[in-house]
Formats: C-alpha cells, structure tokens, sequence
C-alpha cells in the first residue's frame, strides 16, 4: 500500500508492539499513525500485572514509548466503524483511515451464574481490577478464584499477596489442564495445597450467595459444597473483543473472533485484526507470542512486504505460586503414534515430560513442573533432532553428569519464540558486537517479552567465547564484591548515596536486599533504621520468619544447645501462654511457631528478660553451631566440642552474609554432630582440629573439604575468622559457601594461600574486621525492646493497631496448634498418626471483632525467603 492514513484501535501490548514494528520499518514515515486506546493509560505489561500487588509501581510495567509520528489517544474508546466512509467513531470525533488495525484484545468470560454481579466479585484483567481488588480486600479474610489455569493461579497467589485465605474453583479435573497433563496437574497440586491454597477440581460454581451486608459471602459449588468467601476473583477464560468488527459486518470465526487470513488481513481489504480479537484460520490465541508475531506480519504488509502469519507457538513458562510451570509444543501427544518418555522425582517435587516422534529423533513438546531449567533448550528445539539423551535433557545435570544447553540447537531453532529470533539470528548479533545480555535484547529484541529465552541468551555468549559482565543488575555495573569494597572503601552508609554515585535508577528486588547486607555487615548500626528497613527481606522486616499461614516463628539462640533448666522453662512458659507450636530443630534450638505480629515484642520481652537473644533464624548470618556433647560426658570425646561451639556461635552471631551459615563441632571422629555437612565444620582429634569448609545441606547437598589438620583452638579461631570475612566480601549474592569455593579459580588451594600463607596481603585486614564485628555486636531485639518509636512496626493493620490479624487461624493437632487451613485430618494422616480435635486455643482475644475496615501493613515489595523454613 502507498500509505497514508492508519488508525489502530487499542493500545494493549500487541497494538503497541504493531506501532512498534511499523515505525522501525517505516524510515520514509509513509503512514500517519493514530492510535485509540480505551483506557486512561497507555500499553503496559500485563503479562506482568500480578507484580503490581506486589510492590511493583505501575510505572515499571509501561510499555509505551513516545514517537512524534504517532498520536496517542487515551480513553478514547471507538463506538462505530463505517466501513463505506472508512471512518471510525469515537465519543470526541471520527478518524478517516486509509487502513485500519484492531487490535481491541478480549475481555473477561463471566459464567452464567447467579451472583456474578454481587459486589465483591471482580475481573483480573486491568491495573483497575487489581487496585479494586486490593481496596476491597482490606479488613477481610478469605478469597476465591474461579478458574484454575494460568490467570486463576496467578490471581489466587495475588490473594495470597494480600492476606487472604484462598480457594480454587476449576472445572477440569487437573489444574492448567490446557498446559499439563494429568501428572504434571497432580504434582502442581502438590505445591499450590502446601502453601494453603485450597482447590476444588472436577466441579463448576452454580451460584455466587449474598451475604448481610449485600455483598458476596459464599459459593455454591456443583458437588454441593459451599465455600465461605468475602471476595471473589473471576479468571474462567477469555473471550475476543469482535463487536466492533461484527456490527460494522466484518466476517467472524466460528467461535467469535475477527476472521483474518495468514496475512492478518479480514474479508475487508482495508482492515486487518491482530492479537486476541483475531481468528486466524478459526482460531484465537490468548498468548502474546502469537499476538506479537500478527503484529510483524501486519507491519511488513503496509509497507508492501510478504508476511504470512508462521502459526501460534502456545508454549509458556512462568512461576505460580513460586512453582516453575512450563508447557511446549505438543504437550499433550496427539501427533498420531508420537512417544512419551517422563521423569518424575519425589524428592525435588518435579515432573517432566517429552513428546517425541515415532521413531524417538524428533522432539514435539513436553512438560515441567517444579524445574523448568530445561525450558529454554527445550522449547528452542521442538520441531528437530533431540538436542541430547532423553535422561540427559530431563533430569538435573548433576544427576546425570550430562548437561545439554543452547549449543546443541540447530542455527534454525528459535531461541525467543516471542520474538521470532533464532540462534542464527542471535550469534549473527554476537559477531556484529554484541557482548552481554542487554546488547543481545536491543539487537534481536530476543528475551524482552516473556523473558525466559534469557538463560539460552547467556549459554550462546558462552559458547562464543564472549567474557560476560558481572553486573549485579540494571542498577549497578558492578558485581556484589565489587559493591563490597565500593561501599567499604567510600564510607557510604545509605542505599540512596550509594545508587546515586554509582549506580542508576532506584533499586531492584535484586539490589537492595544485597545492599542491606553489604551495609550490615559492615556495622551500618541497627537494621530497620532509617532507610535501612525498606531495603530488607521479608523476613529481616519484623525479626522473625514468616510462615506459610502469615504468622511468624521465634527462634532464640541456644548455643551449642546447652540450655539451663530455667531457660528452658521460660521457653516451655512462653509457648504455653501463647499458644505457640514448639519444635526443637536440627540444630538444637527450639523453634517457636505461630506468633501473630503484634505478639512478637511482648514474646521477645520476656526471652530478653531471661537472657536469650535473637537466633537469627530469619537473616542470611550465622544460624547455628551445633554440637555432639564431646569429652564433658562422652566416653569417645577427645576435645570440649560443646565449649567450642558456644564461643563460635557468640563469635559469630549477627554476622550478615550472602547466604545463611551454619557450623557444627564433633568431639571426635564418629562426627555426631554432623561437622562435615557444614559450611565451616570442626572435628576433634587427640592433638587439636580439623577444619573442614564449604559444606552445605538443602537442595545440592554436599560435603565440606578437609582445609587444616590438628589445629589449636587460637590458630582453628583465627582461620575461620579470615574464612567467614573473605566469603562475605568476595561471594555472588544468595552464594552459598560450597558454591563460593567450587567457582572460585584455584579453589580451596587458593582460599589456602589467601588465609594461611597471606597471598594477597590481606589477613591483617580480615583479622581487624572480624575483631569489629566481634566488639559492636548488639542483639537486635534488645535494641527493638528498648525503643518505642522501632516497636511501632510490629502491628498487623496500620489503622487498627491492637487488633489481631483474623486470618490466621490454628487447631489443636498432636496436641499442639497449626495453621487450620492445612487441615488437622491431612497433618495428621502424613505422619502417621490420626487427627486430633480440640478447641480454639489461640488465646483470649480470638473471636473479638475488628474494629471497621483495616488495613493490612504491607510487607518490602517482591521479597520472599528463597527457601521457606
């Protein structure tokens, strides 16, 4: 076409990325372009949305850029289009069009329920839904969403986010069942009801009940079970927005959409439909990447190209409920005589699967729940040759020894299937110059959609030879080490000063928890202070983890485990008064589940009072040292591994590091106390200690590496001081120690020359700061105890500080409360044991009404704890 004039209608994140493309091949400027967009705000991320919730400003998820020679039209929605005149109609004015493109999206399924329009139910489409949502939520308890695919699960966490007990609604008998099969649907259940989400499966909502007040109180479920609610998320589907196109008489696809051929054109030769509102070949995607690829397909045919629309890839990979979920291809194996080759482990909760050819060479989709680190290789190469053995491509690299990555891709596999780019498309990038991730994005525009295709990006920059940057994030061009000593060096003592001298921005999730901690271990003063607070974790923001159910554990430091009789009755006093679930953990400390919040201080207060102190079981700092009772009583014992333990523990109590750490003492070499699986362990024997390093448990467990022989304790003390001070300047943010050492060059031999032989000149240093670290510890709760102004925080609602947070709730099961929404029966059954029944024991103030429309103090923006406890 010559051009012209081109009104697009809508500005979602297909129509934006239509202008986009258009305006980037348009050089000549051969079109003028307006764009009407019904919203008050222009193209964002919705594939993002749920971030919103969670701190994230609505600012971060704008996708619009400004372009002179585009006119932008907010809340301007069409309400005609006359194809004769070829004009459309807004409530302002009309806009002639020599072409026009809709790109109007969908709009939420509502079952034809009763109730639907109770107040209280609401989409989970917009930015205004979720602020709706977020407004109505306050004050109230329990949520539910119908629908169990990828919105409802993204909504039910986004109800998590806010407080809420929720519940699942879905029709199939499985989760995604779009996405999964019926064992990666069972495996995802797994995860969703460990974190307190309930689900209804196999049932539909018949009825949405009114409550007193008039607005929704309950649903009514076709088995006939009623689910108590206060608010309700609709998430059933989609359905294209086509009722411009169909009263203007444009053709529509069998099932509703605007009817476009593989150009994206529609039976009129002057309009073309692109995103969800478009039926290609019958069909609506409600994905992105096909909406992306209509969108280039279109650009190219105004400006007189050949495009054809390359067909949908439905692959998706996301995190729900912190749970990797990734589905490609053809998941489901309905390619006539294709194979099945699953990978199921019950001990990392994951389950993948491929669908392969026939003759097993070829590989069609797959599934993955729980670790979807394969996705990347393994959706690029759908379509092609295994890029690897089976086994190889679907169980962890470390249980196979074998590992397959993007060099294994033919040059034809797409690597961003958002974006349509392929390997040879990003290495031919990488010979034109592109050296890091952000070069490869502006270039290919690979990985700035959905953001998975970003780990091949990295394996392909290897596979070059391309050294890559260190940065730790957009905001800064320095690594964490390189941070440490820029925070060190300078003296800066506030997350503002440092970003504003050497970094850009404001700060990230990524960011300023590393921050936090840089700034904390070097004696930055009390934590929550100041500036300091907003930076933390989640769990550094009240002292204390929180827990599954919104409540929090207490855990006070017991070193080496040597408790007196007094001490332990104060404890066994406290959680009797409070109604606190008691446990003594695997390091010899007694945790303490279920305090509220607002409980918190007056519980620390009588600890402090008998003498104990923060165990910072909630901060990435020393946990424990364990200890077997050594030469005190047993008959094995050579050395006092109980004395040793406590000095090491009140050494190196509230040392903030990358990562937790934790240490044991053996007395001798039957290694009771475990020493070896230790980030720093130590193990008698007749002349002195054995130092053993970088060990850890959790997920890769792995065995500390024999570092010193026969030391004494002054010489074991001294090393292990210029040990914990290296990691904490030179580890990768969330490093583990074993993980420090094995990517260090040279390894344990040069962490040998560093802090024995003094390679580097550094010991005297290290020395000195341990000794710092040593002389300003103060424990925290002490110093929150003794000021009034820091005790301010610990309250559940901001306007209603003495009332108690009603959404959690506990039943008596073996004799002690846990959280009710896990279920007394379940709890009971996974250990063996019946349930027990009993009354509510969460003290006197359960049952007291709250005071009118609480407000739920919001936690730090995007920061879990990496691995619950």
């Amino acid at each position: 076409m010559n051009g012209g004039r081109l009104v697009v209608v809508g500005n979602g994140m297909v129509g934006q990325r239509f202008v986009e493309a258009l305006r980037a091949r348009d050089t000549g400027r051969r079109w003028q372009v307006t764009v009407l967009a019904e919203e008050d705000r222009p193209a964002y991320d919705r594939v993002r949305l749920s971030a919103y919730l969670d701190g994230v400003d609505a600012e971060e998820l704008n996708l619009h850029t400004p372009d002179e020679g585009v006119r932008l039209r907010l809340d301007e929605p069409v309400t005609a289009l006359d194809r004769n005149r070829r004009v459309v109609t807004t409530a302002v004015g009309e806009y002639p069009y020599d072409a026009l493109v809709l790109a109007t999206g969908s709009y939420p399924f509502v079952p034809p329920v009763p109730g639907t329009d109770l107040p209280g139910v609401f989409a989970y489409r917009t930015l205004e839904d979720l602020t709706a949502i977020r407004a109505y939520a306050a004050g109230r308890h329990t949520g539910a969403v119908i629908g169990g695919g990828l919105l409802g699960l993204e909504a039910a966490n986004a109800l998590r986010l806010l407080g809420l007990t929720t519940h699942v609604v879905e029709f199939a008998p499985r989760l995604m069942p779009v996405q999964v099969d019926t064992a990666g649907g069972a495996m995802l259940r797994r995860y969703v009801e460990e974190l307190g989400v309930t689900c209804h499966l196999g049932t539909a909502t018949t009825a949405l009940l009114p409550g007193p007040a008039g607005g929704v109180a309950a649903l009514e479920l076709g088995d006939g079970t009623r689910v108590d609610t206060d608010l309700v998320v609709v998430a059933a589907g989609i359905r294209p927005r086509d009722e411009l196109a169909r009263a203007a008489g444009l053709a529509l696809g069998p099932r509703g959409g605007v009817a476009v051929d593989d150009s994206c054109r529609t039976a009129d030769d002057r309009i073309w439909a692109v995103g969800e509102c478009a039926a290609v070949d019958g069909t609506c995607h409600g994905l992105v990447a096909p909406g992306y690829a209509m969108a280039e397909v279109v650009a190219d045919r105004l400006l007189d190209g050949t495009a054809t629309f390359p067909g949908a890839d439905t692959a998706t990979k996301l995190k729900l409920l912190g749970v990797d979920v990734a589905s490609f291809g053809d998941a489901h194996g309905t390619t006539p005589g294709c194979l099945d080759v699953t990978y199921t482990d019950p001990a990392t909760r994951s389950y993948a699967k491929l669908v392969l050819s026939d003759d097993a060479r070829t590989l069609l989709g797959g599934i993955l729940v729980g670790d979807a680190t394969a996705y990347p290789t393994l959706r690029a190469g759908v379509g092609g040759p295994l890029p690897g053995p089976p086994l190889a491509l679907l169980a962890p690299a470390d249980a196979t020894g074998v590992g397959v990555g993007a060099a294994a891709l033919p040059g034809t596999a797409q690597v961003c299937s958002c974006n349509a780019v392929t390997r040879d498309d990003v290495e031919a990038a990488i010979a034109q110059g592109c050296t890091d991730v952000p070069g490869l994005k502006a270039c290919t525009r690979a990985g700035t959609s959905c953001g998975s295709c970003v780990p091949m990006l990295k394996q392909l920059l290897d596979a070059a030879g391309v050294r890559q940057s260190t940065a730790l994030c957009e905001h800064f061009a320095v690594s964490r080490r390189e941070l440490f000593d820029i925070v060190r060096v300078r003296g800066i003592r506030t997350f503002s000063q440092l970003v504003a001298e050497h970094g850009v921005g404001r700060g990230c999730d990524i960011c300023k928890p590393v921050v936090a901690s840089i700034l904390a271990s070097l004696g930055n003063g009390y934590v929550l202070d100041g500036e300091q607070a907003s930076l933390q974790d989640t769990n550094d923001h009240f002292l204390a983890n929180l827990q599954r159910d919104g409540s929090y554990s207490v855990v006070p430091r017991i070193p080496g485990g040597e408790i007196s009789p007094e001490k332990l009755i104060v404890i066994g006093e406290v959680a009797r008064d409070f109604d606190l679930y008691t446990k003594i953990t695997g390091g010899q400390r007694i945790d303490l589940f279920g305090a509220r919040v607002e409980q918190l201080p007056e519980i620390w207060r009588r600890l402090v009072d008998a003498g104990f102190e923060s165990g910072h079981a909630y901060g990435k700092a020393l946990r424990t040292v364990k200890s077997c009772v050594g030469d005190t009583w047993c008959r094995y014992g050579v050395q006092d591994s109980v004395g040793l333990a406590i000095a090491l523990e009140q050494r190196y109590r509230g040392l903030r590091a990358p990562h937790k750490l934790k240490s044991a003492v053996s007395g001798c070499a039957r290694e009771c106390a475990e020493a070896r699986s230790k980030d720093f362990g130590i193990i008698a024997t007749d002349n002195g200690w054995n130092l053993y390093l970088g060990g850890n448990g959790g997920f890769k467990p792995r065995h500390a590496d024999l570092f010193a022989t026969d030391l004494s304790t002054e010489t074991l003390i001294r090393l292990i001081d210029r040990f914990l001070v290296y990691y904490v300047r030179t580890a990768d943010r969330l490093q583990r120690t074993s993980a420090w050492i094995e990517a260090m060059e040279g390894g344990l031999e040069h962490l040998r020359e560093v802090i024995v032989e003094d390679s580097l000149g550094l010991c005297a240093e290290l020395d000195a700061a341990m000794a710092r670290h040593v002389d300003s510890y103060s424990d925290e709760w002490r110093d929150t105890l003794a000021d009034p102004e820091r005790l301010r925080r610990f309250t559940s609602f901001v306007n209603a500080p003495g009332v108690p947070d009603p959404s959690i709730d506990f039943q008596l099961v073996r004799g002690q409360p846990v959280p009710a929404r896990v279920g007394p029966a379940q709890v009971g059954a996974d250990r063996g044991g019946p349930a027990q029944e009993g009354p509510d024991r969460r003290g006197p103030d359960r049952g007291e009404p709250a005071v009118a429309g609480p407000v739920r103090l919001g936690l730090p923006q995007a920061r879990r704890p990496e691995v619950p406890r």
